[in-house]
């Protein structure tokens, strides 16, 4: 075999292949991994669940994957050998769903998030956080002049019920203070943030938001819904300069690395963060892959393309069609269990846009052949998505074009139908039934819906792919609390949220790595450890096939290493 040094990489991959399914003898053929990893099983997720023993790795992509004897023979003096110490080794997961530069915000901010991510339970404690933070001079204040706090959840505080303008007030009257929901889909200001932003009591709620009212009057209480708060997040961030920006990329996706995502998603991309993307790939500052998905209603013509440069590529657009099941704005078809404030018996949610909008935008999605992830809770949101898509196909836009649901939080068992019918991928959000399953039982959706929420084993009764997602910075990118609450779907309390749409952990695990690399047409080059594949790993503290269930939350990632890189390692232990 003759290998010029233009296709050595080929025929070494080549070689290896042989080795392993011809048994050809090791000594015959020239191969030079740059390193060998060993020592612990290698879980390689692929068709045929193989537990090997070592993998190679040359120029970033895997070689050669079996037992130890074959793989290590094909080392020389300059291969670098990696014991793994008996911990596994698994596929880099990828990003099913989430906001990796909205994440630098949340790592620069405030942390507002309740236990066991926080200690924001109660007003009084955010209020206490918030005074430390503004004592701390943040970069984050002086870079934009506002308080920014993320994370609070008004069902996890002690007073169910947001906080308002008026405590805001008490702990800081004169600047803009402005706190981000847990879900990313409302927020509450102080007076001053309202001011700078030109919200009064004269000021009409926008199409797709509310601006929630003092009782008995029109003044605002600082609490806003959707394109109301959107409003003021706008408002707050249109004083980041671009280094601000960048470092908001650079601290979100090297989370995400920790958490061992070697590939991350950032859906819904403003223009702001489109820029940052690019500024940050442009110089080679991205450690693992990002796949944007920009707002289609702000960019009208995106740069979608299959290729990545410098680690980032845009891989389609974003539409938003209702918001968040927690904090009771997602579209229903049938009554919340307990209403919000304000409203009566029969609400039920709105939506953000028309349908005729969703309509027209999957419509326009097709014909330009950008594949489309569309944000559905409510089930009257995800109908209007079906509806859509059929549209799309009838037009004759039949192809492969893997539209993506995402959330899919209240998807009902004959929606599940129709999404396999359309080729409709779901990406899922079971982690919903650790943080939000208890508020679901008793006020969202109530005992019989919050049962099938994130109805997983719904989904592969048909045998169908779903990815599995934690919608960072809705939580944190703990890929294990995402594998925990796949399979056991355990809630804070440890009621278990429907026990027939619970999953095995290999299911769990593929919804993390191969069946997310399917959703972003990335399957031939990651999300299991192939030979030919990109050498994106993860080493975990224990197996996850061998540790009981209820502590799979507790497992650790270890190390992350991109294309055979490390670009994460954890501390040790004090």
């Amino acid at each position: 075999m003759a290998c010029g040094t233009h296709v050595r990489g080929a025929c070494l991959r080549l070689a290896a292949t042989l080795i392993l399914l011809a048994g050809l003898a090791v000594q015959n053929v020239v191969a030079a991994p740059d390193v060998i990893f060993h020592g612990g099983p290698i879980i390689t997720l692929d068709a045929d669940d193989q537990i090997a023993q070592a993998i190679a790795v040359e120029d970033g992509r895997i070689v050669a994957v079996g037992d130890f004897k074959s793989i290590s023979a094909l080392a020389t003096d300059e291969t670098d050998h990696i014991d793994l110490e008996g911990k596994p080794l698994l596929p880099g997961f990828v990003d099913s769903h989430s906001h990796a530069g909205f994440l630098g915000l949340q790592a620069m901010a405030a942390n507002l998030l309740p236990a066991p991510d926080g200690r924001g339970n109660s007003v009084a404690a955010i209020q206490e956080i918030l005074q430390a933070y503004i004592a701390s001079e943040a970069p984050l204040i002086e870079d934009l002049g506002w308080v920014i706090g993320f994370g609070y959840d008004d069902s996890q505080l002690d007073e169910r019920a947001h906080p308002t303008r008026r405590d805001l007030d008490e702990i800081e009257p004169n600047r803009p203070v402005l706190l981000i929901h847990q879900s990313g889909h409302l927020g509450v200001a102080n007076s001053a943030a309202l001011k700078v932003a030109g919200v009064s009591a004269e000021t009409l709620d926008p199409k797709g938001g509310v601006f929630r009212r003092e009782e008995g009057t029109l003044e605002p209480n600082g609490v806003m819904e959707e394109y109301a708060f959107f409003r003021l997040i706008y408002t707050a961030m249109a004083g980041a300069d671009e280094n601000l920006q960048d470092e908001m990329v650079r601290q979100g996706t090297r989370l995400m690395a920790t958490y061992g995502y070697t590939t991350a998603q950032d859906g819904r991309t403003d223009p702001q963060t489109l820029g940052a993307l690019t500024r940050v790939a442009v110089r080679g500052e991205l450690d693992i892959d990002v796949v944007s998905f920009p707002d289609m209603l702000t960019l009208q013509s995106p740069p979608v393309r299959r290729q990545y440069r410098n680690r980032f590529r845009v891989g389609g657009v974003k539409l938003t069609i209702d918001g968040s099941p927690q904090g009771k704005t997602a579209w229903l078809t049938k009554p919340y269990h307990v209403p919000p404030l304000g409203q009566n018996e029969a609400y039920a949610g709105y939506p953000a846009i028309t349908v005729d909008v969703v309509d027209e935008q999957v419509l326009k999605a097709f014909k330009n052949d950008w594949q489309i992830q569309v944000h559905a809770n409510g089930d009257a949101a995800i109908d209007a998505l079906i509806l859509a898509v059929q549209a799309a196909r009838d037009a004759g836009f039949d192809d492969d074009r893997r539209p993506v649901l995402i959330h899919g939080q209240t998807l009902r068992k004959d929606q599940v139908a129709r999404l396999d019918e359309l080729g409709i991928f779901p990406s899922l959000f079971p982690m919903h039934t650790f943080y939000w399953g208890d508020w679901h039982y008793e006020s969202v959706l109530g005992p019989e819906r919050a049962e099938d929420i994130s109805p997983t084993g719904w989904v592969r009764e048909r045998g169908m792919r779903f990815g599995s997602h934690h919608d960072a910075p809705v939580a944190l990118p703990d890929s294990m609390r995402v594998l925990s609450a796949t399979v056991t779907r355990r809630t804070r309390s440890g009621r278990v949220l429907g026990a027939a749409q619970r999953v095995d952990v290999a299911t769990g695990l593929r919804s993390l790595t191969i069946w997310p690399a399917w959703q972003h047409f990335e399957e031939n080059s990651k999300g299991s450890l192939e030979v030919g594949k990109l050498a994106d790993l993860v080493v975990l503290s224990d197996n996850p096939f061998e540790v009981p269930e209820e502590t799979l939350a507790d497992l650790k990632v270890n190390a992350t290493y991109k294309e055979g890189r490390l670009i994460y390692e954890r501390p040790a232990a004090p």
